[in-house]
């Protein structure tokens, strides 16, 4: 690969990613972008074969991604799961996303977690505007996070997560630096068995704000970037069609919370004042909403779309898939992914197999893009899991663990 050295940090996420960076002129001027996009994707592959659902589907080792809130439902006393994401493997065999996370129950209502994300973008060869070589770098990116969560009922729990960010894009003949955050995730989690006619069900509702931490910077620090910070709601209900069959559907709705880029709206200028005043009043509002903080990004992207209410329902992501288990050994698994094509138009279905025997796990994921530049498309997913000690014998609560 070759890259200008002055563009490098663009390309990387809009070539690789699809996503333009938030100030830079696109074709799609509503379409909303940030720093470190890879914290957006799901690292684990049951979940990427449910379209990425997993704020309210039931615990296991790669909660704490999802949902802090989790943790203390965690079924087993300790369990840790590592998963690998090929990308652009269509195009590349030296680009991946590794995953490293588990749990320790400290008691049977709490729960620790801690897990290591990293995205590896291969070895590029930078070059500078004259396309002079400068010599070769290995780009990456990588967010070690801890977690509590906490049962405050036998239905209701709660999690905080701290996450440390590092972004090293650029390290040949270039002035920009890595950069680094803080970010902390909030997670709430609501777990109860129903019973409706003849049938029992369990239902999981949860909610989490993620990625809510200081902008980041690579070069100069009036263009800091924001984090992915994001609210995410969702629920999952599962029926058990016997005692050997269960079948779980799950919906997630995501947004992102930070400004929407400035456009207008209206017949298009014809003269050149009429162009450059447009342009003008285009770009200071939005270096205007790039300035803002972290905190006044958040509570104003509810209201800054410049299309209105319509727009601001546009940015919600939906993620939706079907479990199906039998025996709590095998399980199967399809999901869909739907985001708006103004606001960055992946959509895809995901297929999954899983399998459980005594402390071992697999699970696999396969993507199936609609467009045609997803850096995921027609590569498999896979993760592993090792679960020790079942929570209720290692307490001896007696009590029964969520089965969505």
């Amino acid at each position: 690969m070759t890259f200008s050295k002055l563009s490098v940090r663009s390309t990387l996420f809009t070539g690789l990613l699809g996503f333009p960076l938030l100030g830079v002129a696109q074709s799609s001027p509503n379409t909303i972008t940030t720093a470190v996009p890879i914290l957006s994707v799901s690292p684990d592959s049951r979940s990427a074969a449910l379209g990425e659902a997993g704020v309210a589907i039931s615990p296991d080792a790669n909660s704490a991604y999802y949902n802090a809130g989790k943790l203390g439902f965690s079924p087993n006393k300790y369990s840790v799961s590592t998963s690998y994401t090929p990308w652009l493997g269509t195009i590349t065999d030296d680009m991946g996303l590794a995953f490293l996370s588990g749990y320790a129950k400290v008691n049977e209502r709490s729960a620790i977690s801690a897990s290591l994300m990293y995205f590896d973008l291969g070895e590029i060869e930078f070059r500078d505007p004259q396309n002079q070589p400068q010599g070769f770098g290995n780009p990456k990116e990588y967010a070690f996070t801890v977690a509590y969560g906490q049962k405050l009922s036998e239905n209701l729990g709660v999690g905080v997560a701290a996450r440390y960010i590092r972004s090293n894009l650029t390290q040949v003949g270039t002035d920009s630096k890595p950069g680094n955050a803080a970010a902390v995730d909030l997670g709430i989690y609501y777990n109860k068995d129903l019973s409706i006619g003849p049938s029992d069900y369990n239902l999981g509702l949860g909610a989490a704000i993620t990625n809510v931490g200081n902008k980041i910077t690579y070069s100069n620090p009036r263009q800091a970037d924001f984090l992915p910070t994001t609210l995410k709601v969702g629920g999952a209900i599962t029926r058990e069609l016997d005692a050997y069959n269960k079948i779980t559907l799950t919906a997630d709705f995501a947004k992102l919370l930070v400004p929407t880029p400035f456009y207008e709206e209206g017949p298009e200028p014809t003269t050149p004042a009429e162009i450059e005043a447009r342009r003008e009043r285009v770009q200071a509002e939005n270096d205007k909403r790039r300035a803002k903080g972290p905190v006044a990004g958040v509570f104003g992207s509810f209201s800054d779309a410049p299309g209105g209410f319509r727009e601001e329902l546009r940015e919600i992501n939906i993620s939706t898939g079907v479990e199906y288990v039998y025996n709590d050994l095998l399980m199967a698994r399809v999901g869909y992914f739907y985001e708006n094509p103004v606001k960055g138009d992946r959509n895809y279905l995901s297929f999954g197999l899983g399998v459980r025997y005594q402390v071992f796990g697999v699970d696999g994921a396969y993507l199936v893009p609609n467009s045609k530049n997803n850096p995921l498309a027609q590569t498999i997913r896979v993760s592993l899991h090792f679960n020790f000690n079942n929570s209720d014998q290692a307490f001896g609560t007696g009590t029964e663990t969520p089965t969505n």
